[in-house]
C-alpha cells in the first residue's frame, strides 16, 4: 500500500495510539483536537503530554485544530470522540467525508436515541462507507508496541481489508469481523462490568468472585445484545471476551477506575474527576439499564450496579440480593444437537 493520507479525530489516548501506529506504517496522519496547546506540543514534541506524556509519538502524525484540514483530503477517517459529542463532531465534518471510509473506535451509546456510533455515522453521512475498531486494547500498551490485537468489523470487505492493512504491524494485529452490531455492543457493554470489577477489587474480593463475575457479565452483555440482534459467537472473539477481560482485569482500564474508587467510598463525582478522562461505562450504565428493563432482558448485575451508583445502595446489601436472586443456566446460547438421544 503507498503511502495515504489519514485522519484521526480526536486528540485522546487511544486515537493517539492508533495516529503513532499508521505513522510509524508510512502514511501521513492528521490529527483533530480541541486543545491548541496540545496540538502544538504533539507538532513540536512528538508527546501527546495530557494522555501519553510517557511515549515518544512517531514525527509522522500532524495535529491541529482544523477539522476540515484533518478530514478532507484523508483517504480515512477513524473517529476517536465521546460517545456524548461524537454526532456533534461528526456533523461539522460532514461536507467534505462523504463518501469516504469513516472508522469509529468509540466504544458506548449515544443518549435519548440509545445509537451506536456506526448508526451515528450512517445517519450523518449516508454515503460513506462505515466500520467500526473493537477490542482488547489499552492505549497505553498499544503505544508502547506491546503485542495487541483488534478487530475491525463491516459489511464491506474491501473496507475491512483496507484497515487491515494500514494497522497491521509486527506488534499489532487487525482481525476482522461481519457483525459491526455485536462488535460495537461488545465494546459498549463491557464497559458496565469493568465498573462492576474494580468495586470486586476494591472490596478485597478473591479470584473466584473475579471469574465468576467475569463470566457472568460475559452472559449478561451477549444476552442482551442477541435481543438487539447481534450474533452470540461474536462475545467468544476479541471484541466480546476478549474486550472484557482486559478491562476487567487492569488498573489501566478507565471504567476500572472509576468502579476502584466508589469501592474505596468515593463519590462518582470525586471518581471521575480522579481518573481525568471519560468513563463511557457511567452513561452506558444508565442507557442499558432503561432499555433492558424495556425489553424486559434479565441483567442483574446491570440492576446491581445502578443501585449502587445511582441509588446509593450499600455495596454489601446489594451483593447479597445478588447472590440470592433467580438462578439461571450457565451456557445460554448452545448449539443443539440433531442427534435425537442428545450425545
Amino acid at each position: 500500500m503507498t503511502g495515504k493520507i489519514i485522519a484521526v479525530i480526536g486528540g485522546g489516548s487511544f486515537g493517539t495510539a492508533i495516529a503513532d501506529i499508521i505513522a510509524s506504517n508510512g502514511h501521513e496522519v492528521r490529527q483533530w483536537m480541541r486543545d491548541e496547546t496540545l496540538a502544538e506540543t504533539i507538532n513540536r514534541d512528538h508527546i501527546n503530554t495530557t494522555y501519553l506524556p510517557d511515549y515518544r509519538l512517531h514525527p509522522g502524525v500532524r495535529a491541529s485544530t482544523d477539522i476540515l484540514w484533518a478530514a478532507a483530503e484523508a483517504d480515512v477517517v477513524f473517529v476517536s470522540i465521546p460517545s456524548s459529542s461524537f454526532r456533534t463532531v461528526v456533523a461539522s465534518m460532514k461536507a467534505v467525508v462523504g463518501g469516504k471510509i469513516l472508522i469509529s473506535t468509540t466504544k458506548g451509546v449515544e443518549a435519548g436515541s440509545f445509537d451506536l456510533m456506526s448508526q451515528i455515522l450512517a445517519e450523518e453521512v449516508p454515503t460513506a462507507r462505515i466500520g467500526v475498531l473493537s477490542g482488547p486494547n489499552l492505549a497505553k500498551e498499544v503505544v508502547a508496541k506491546a503485542i495487541t490485537a483488534t478487530v475491525v468489523a463491516s459489511d464491506d470487505e474491501a473496507l475491512c481489508q483496507e484497515v487491515q492493512q494500514l494497522l497491521h504491524s509486527d506488534y499489532f494485529r487487525v482481525y476482522s469481523n461481519h457483525d459491526i452490531y455485536g462488535v460495537e455492543l461488545g465494546g459498549a457493554l463491557k464497559n458496565i462490568y469493568a465498573i462492576v470489577a474494580g468495586l470486586a477489587e476494591s472490596l478485597g474480593m478473591g479470584e473466584n468472585t473475579k471469574s465468576m463475575l467475569i463470566t457472568r457479565s460475559l452472559a449478561e452483555m451477549s444476552r442482551f445484545a442477541v435481543r438487539m440482534g447481534a450474533n452470540p459467537l461474536t462475545f467468544l472473539g476479541l471484541s466480546g471476551v476478549g474486550d472484557l477481560i482486559v478491562t476487567c482485569t487492569s488498573p489501566l482500564s478507565r471504567n476500572f477506575r472509576v468502579g476502584f474508587a466508589l469501592g474505596k467510598g468515593k463519590s462518582l463525582e470525586e471518581a471521575e474527576a480522579e481518573l481525568g478522562q471519560v468513563a463511557e461505562g457511567i452513561n452506558t450504565l444508565r442507557l442499558v439499564r432503561d432499555k433492558a428493563r424495556e425489553l424486559e432482558v434479565y441483567m442483574p448485575l446491570v440492576d446491581g450496579l445502578y443501585e449502587i451508583v445511582f441509588n446509593k445502595r450499600s455495596i454489601r446489601e446489594v451483593t447479597r440480593e445478588l447472590m440470592l436472586g433467580e438462578q439461571k443456566t450457565d451456557v445460554e446460547f448452545i448449539l443443539q444437537s440433531d442427534s435425537k438421544d442428545g450425545v
